[in-house]
């Protein structure tokens, strides 16, 4: 779904060439939305502004969250036992949005609201395996917490064959969390990550159609309403399987350092989601 009079179209055309089994279609604003939804499975919301310099994904929050509720009930009407993946920023804060409007509307399902952290994991795989010349291939970083600056927490104890020092951790985490600025930066104004996050949200994507298909063994860190920590929200290692949500794993041993940013962090975090808790609260 597009705002833009001539961009869904053209868009749609031009997909609908790739030789796929997939049926492209374009729809056009807020009166079309119902149409593009009904009968989804699977809906991903990547809408909402970029950042540009200066912003924290927190200053999107007034634009996004209304987009956000928007297309939350809208989906809530249109298919209401669809998985919903929330890429829009700041997740931290949309993700209880979604849950929260869809629960009003008694169409809320836990399992099947997934706010998609991949991008976090795309970035500490890549970094990691530049620092310690790693078969990328090979490198799987868990990443927890938010997707938000300090609140993206990569969990470098957890990387097998790696020896960091001191200064590679804090280095490391540091440019993780704030990876997109790198970005924003280089784009001097003119957009925030797309390529690498349409990248990591397709590679989202395609693992849950795996496991809703019930292939074994999906594992993707995601944001979910779980209970792995004291807050209502928390992105870790979930399994996946045909009903959205498996297990959200527990937390493994973390080092000094991880335990010392988690527990820095989660205040930070939980400002964050209940700040998208209230907004939905407010709204009809």
């Amino acid at each position: 779904v597009s705002t833009q009079s001539t961009w869904a179209p053209g868009v749609a055309a031009d997909l609908s060439h790739v030789n796929t089994p997939a049926q492209v279609a374009g729809f056009l604003g807020v009166k079309e939305m119902a149409a593009a939804l009904d009968g989804a499975n699977v809906v991903v919301i990547p809408a909402g502004v970029p950042r540009k310099p200066g912003m924290t994904r927190d200053d999107l929050f007034n634009t996004n969250a209304s987009i956000v509720h928007q297309l939350a009930a809208a989906i809530g009407e249109a298919c209401p036992t669809a998985f919903i993946l929330v890429i829009s920023n700041p997740v931290n804060s949309t993700v209880p949005i979604v849950s929260h409007t869809l629960s009003k509307m008694n169409k809320y399902d836990p399992k099947r609201v997934f706010g998609v952290t991949t991008l976090d994991i795309t970035r500490a795989n890549t970094f990691v395996a530049e620092n310690q010349k790693l078969d990328l291939n090979k490198v799987n970083v868990p990443v927890i917490g938010g997707h938000a600056g300090t609140t993206i927490l990569p969990l470098l104890s957890q990387v097998p064959d790696a020896k960091f020092s001191e200064e590679d951790i804090k280095a490391l985490t540091h440019r993780i969390q704030f990876g997109g600025d790198e970005v924003v930066k280089a784009k001097d104004g003119a957009g925030s990550a797309t390529l690498s996050m349409a990248h990591a949200g397709a590679h989202f994507t395609a693992q849950l159609l795996r496991a809703l298909s019930g292939e074994k063994g999906i594992v993707e860190c995601c944001f979910t309403a779980n209970s792995v920590t004291k807050l209502p929200y928390f992105s870790t290692p979930t399994e996946l399987g045909p009903a959205g949500v498996v297990l959200a794993r527990p937390l493994p041993k973390l080092s000094a350092f991880e335990q010392e940013a988690l527990d820095t962090m989660l205040p930070d975090l939980e400002k964050q989601i209940q700040k998208g808790i209230e907004y939905a609260s407010t709204k009809a």
